[in-house]
């Protein structure tokens, strides 16, 4: 029996918003809407913005916070988004890190999202998607003279 052609992965972009706190890297995490599971913020890559760009606003949106978004990505990972219909498709996510230099009182999803500071270790632990736990504990880990 022929086999069903395997979809193709749908591009997303995601920000990894980091901040130096006493000399410890932290990262912003968000809650999803419908799961409450933690997360980056992240969407679909979209033709009028640059990824980065988007992975800028996306954080802006989600998590409420300004700040330089890096113009490479520093790593991606791959996960399956669930849709409203119950089913679900393969998404690849470039990951962007953004220096946070500005955290907002008020912001677009604040009423649907709890956002919360995480040590990178913590933050690998609390994501469900392993790709991105282990890009996460990359960036924790000390790097080698």
């Amino acid at each position: 029996m022929p086999r069903k052609p395997t979809p193709p992965r749908r591009r997303q972009c995601a920000a990894l918003p980091l901040s130096d706190h006493e000399g410890e890297m932290r990262v912003l995490l968000v809650t999803s809407r419908e799961t409450r599971r933690w997360v980056i913020p992240k969407g679909w890559v979209e033709k009028r913005h640059s990824a980065a760009a988007q992975a800028a606003q996306e954080a802006y949106e989600e998590a409420g916070i300004r700040g330089r978004v890096a113009e490479t990505p520093i790593g991606s990972y791959g996960y399956r988004k669930r849709l409203p219909n119950g089913a679900s498709i393969p998404c690849e996510v470039e990951v962007y890190s953004l220096e946070v230099d500005q955290l907002l009182d008020r912001w677009p999803e604040m009423a649907e999202r709890e956002r919360r500071w995480f040590t990178l270790e913590d933050a690998a632990a609390a994501v469900q998607e392993d790709g991105l736990g282990e890009l996460m504990l990359g960036l924790a880990a000390p790097r080698a003279a």
